[in-house]
Order: structure tokens, then sequence, then C-alpha cells
């Protein structure tokens, strides 16, 4: 009996989260699997990333078949903002007691560490026992990865999406999510009930749809940020307040509109070894269905009179990538405006990754800040497929910088992974640019330095 495409899906899937529990660096950060409305927390000293999961449609659930599909959560954790681990799922839909198990609507969470536990506050729709709608509940943990135990019952008078948590200095904690306004209240010292009445968060727009916000302190100023469609998509924009529960003036825009279409976006800001990064979602690895999302990083800086200066995304993302690992020269820094693409691998594997294609002599990629640290590299691997044969060259630190190869690709229909050996290689951070030297065509997968 032969197996549905959706079935195939689930099984690749499935096979890619047990095998690949380490996760490269470049946007998008997380490669095997779909990730939206991530909220990052700095606890301890590591990142913590705790997503929204996009899954395809299952069988049966039409109503969800062009519209966003969540059953379940995971959580993902970094030292270095380069190697992510999948540490599972925490909270599932089917673990949720006041839950409707078959919603799939577990939608934008977040986390936060107080009096030595660890809170994570997530929508979703109730079963038949509770109003229509959304509802936010809390599951609490010992670990920032779990394992969370969900309550009971959701929070009372919490009946909304994208909850957010911030904690004072004072350490009064509160309590955002959004509905037809923002919401904000504060919480008790158990983390899972209000203390006080909702209130709407005001002075903020009224066109348009506004969602998922996310709050954050900076040199005694509160920043409120959102996604709002001020004209057909979401961008992300902010406003500035002296209190957590403001009033706030609106000051400006994080991000433009996705350059790809993606209907949302979700962001989140956090201070990690004294640099600002926003993480955000687009649709990578899904661009004919936004509703399949991926989650990116970059990184984020400041004006001198505390506004945010606007974030434009990347390929390339931030980190340091290792020499000795694999470098996706398509998650690039820079690229010539002619004669270099990017392209999947394989179309229907979307989740296969991409490749850069070269067809005009000269043309060229440059991948900024790869380590070499100290080692005496020898080799090159270059994963390529030239039908012709073809010819490359790679430079450190810049198209006119030093030549450190000039590789020859032999002619082959499928793809093969060819070693040079190199000497005279720089340590430390370099960057790389990789050109065509040839007339004939080449594509290339990664390369890598042993």
């Amino acid at each position: 009996m032969g197996i549905t495409q959706f079935q195939r899906i689930i099984l690749f899937l499935s096979f890619m989260i047990t095998t690949a529990p380490a996760l490269l660096a470049q946007n998008p950060i997380i490669q095997n699997q779909f990730t939206a409305d991530p909220t990052a927390r700095v606890f301890g000293d590591k990142v913590y990333l705790y997503p929204s999961h996009d899954i395809p449609s299952p069988s049966g659930q039409n109503l969800r078949k062009d519209w966003f599909c969540m059953e379940d959560y995971h959580v993902f954790s970094s030292s270095n903002l380069t190697d992510w681990t999948d540490h599972g799922v925490i909270v599932s839909q089917t673990s949720v007691p006041w839950a409707n198990p078959k919603a799939y609507s577990m939608w934008a969470p977040d986390c936060i560490n107080k009096n030595g536990k660890y809170y994570f506050y997530f929508p979703t729709a109730p079963d038949s026992t509770y109003d229509k709608g959304f509802a936010i509940g809390v599951a609490v943990g010992e670990n920032p990865f779990g394992p969370f135990k969900p309550d009971i019952r959701p929070i009372k008078k919490a009946q909304g999406i994208d909850p957010n948590v911030f904690v004072d200095k004072d350490g009064q904690a509160y309590l955002y999510w959004s509905g037809r306004n923002f919401m904000v209240a504060k919480l008790k010292d158990n983390m899972t009930e209000l203390a006080s009445e909702p209130q709407i968060i005001d002075n903020l727009p009224v066109k348009g749809l506004k969602e998922g916000p996310f709050l954050f302190e900076r040199k005694g100023k509160y920043y409120l940020t959102f996604p709002h469609v001020e004209n057909k998509i979401e961008r992300l924009e902010y406003a500035i307040g002296d209190s957590p529960v403001g009033p706030f003036k609106m000051a400006g825009v994080i991000m433009d509109e996705s350059p790809t279409g993606c209907w949302t976006n979700h962001q989140s800001v956090v201070n990690f070894r004294n640099q600002w990064y926003l993480f955000y979602h687009s649709n990578d690895l899904s661009p004919k269905f936004d509703k399949n999302r991926s989650v990116r990083i970059d990184s984020l800086f400041f004006n001198t009179d505390g506004t945010i200066q606007k974030v434009i995304p990347t390929f390339r993302g931030v980190g340091l990538t290792e020499a000795s690992n694999q470098i996706q020269i398509d998650r690039f820094s820079r690229i010539s405006k002619k004669g270099a693409s990017i392209a999947y691998i394989d179309s229907l594997n979307t989740f296969g990754g991409w490749k850069t294609v070269f067809n005009t002599k000269n043309a060229w990629v440059q991948y900024n800040s790869v380590d070499f640290g100290q080692k005496k590299f020898k080799n090159i691997n270059f994963r390529v497929i030239s039908k012709t044969g073809s010819s490359l060259q790679l430079c450190l630190n810049g198209k006119n910088s030093s030549v450190i190869k000039n590789i020859n690709i032999p002619k082959g229909e499928m793809w093969q992974t060819v070693k040079v050996p190199v000497s005279g290689l720089k340590s430390g951070i370099q960057n790389l640019v990789l050109s065509l030297a040839g007339d004939n065509s080449a594509e290339i997968d990664w390369i890598s330095f042993e």
C-alpha cells in the first residue's frame, strides 16, 4: 500500500528531527522544521528560543489546509547563536488539560524565569468547557528546556493570543497579550494568575491588524514592539514609554514588510553578550505558502537618542562559522549583481537547502565571519556540480585580496565532493569570496576546510 504525500513529509520531518539535533547559524537558523513567532530569552550563558511550530495540515483537517497549523512547541538553545540544539517538544495540544486537542492553534508563546522556576506561556483554543476564541495558559518547569507541566486551567481574564511576559527591576511581572487591542495586567507572584484587571494599551495604531506584543527595557526606557499591517502585510514597529504599562509613544519601524510577501512577522529583542539581536520570521523554506515559516536572527542597533536603527534582513545572519563546518555560501553576506543566484537544491524538498549558481565569468559571492582559529588547514572540500566542467577562484577578505586557490571542477552529471590541497591560509576570522573563473557554469552546495 502506497503512502500519501503528507505521510512522506511527516516521515521526512521525523527523520530530520531525530538525526540532526545540532542546527547551523545562517538564516533561517532552524532548517529541519518550520518555526515561527520566535521568543528568545537569555538564561545563564545561553540563548533559549521558544518559537511556535508550523506543520503541514494533517489529513482530514481541511479547516487548516490553507491556514496556520500548529500542534506543539519545541525549545532550542545556543551558546554562540551559531549552533542550535533542539530539545524536543515541551508542550503539545494533547498535553494541556483545558485545550481542544484537535484545534492545531498553538500560536506564539513566551517563557520567563522567576523565583527559580521557568514559566512557559502559550495561547490556544480551549475545549467546550471554556469560552470560544483563544485562552492563555502557563506551564511550569524547573529548567528552561523543561519538562513543563501545564496548569489544569487557563489564566482567568486573559483571553487572546501572543502572550508576552516582562519582569521589571522591582520584581513585578506583567503579562501582555493581543486581541482586538493590546492588553496588559500585573501577574501575581505565583506567575499563574492576574494581580490586576486587564487594561488596554492606548496611543497605538488603530488602522490595520496589530499583534504579537513584545516588551523590553533599555536604559530606563520601555520598548513595546509589535507587528502591524500598515498596508497589506505586517511590518515590525515599536513605541517607547517610561513605564511597563505606558503611556507609549510611537517611535518608528524596526523592519519593513517582507520582500518575499510573507504576510506575518513576529519578533523578540534580546541583549546577549553586549550585543542586541532581533529574532523574527520569514517564509524561506516555504516560498509558496507563507503559513509555514522559519525563524531568522539579525543584529540590532540603537541611535544615540535611543531610537532603533531599521534592521535589514540578511541571509548570513549572525555568529561565526567554523571553517571545518560546511559553509553554506548561499547564505551570503554579499553577491554580485549579475551572474550569481540562489536556488533550492530540490524544489520539491526545500529542507534540502539551497545552492549557489554561477553562470557568468567573474560572478562572485561573499561569505563573512569564517573562523579559522589557529588550525593549519591543508585541504578545501567543495560539493559541486558542473555538467561541462568549470573553474572557481577562492579569495580571503575581499574580491581584490590575495587568491588562495584556483579550483578546477571536473565534468559530471551528479553532485560530487571535490577535495583540493591548500596552503598559506590565514588564522583567525576571515571573509571568503568565491567566484567563477572560467566561462562554464557551476553550482555549489557548500565548502569546508580540513
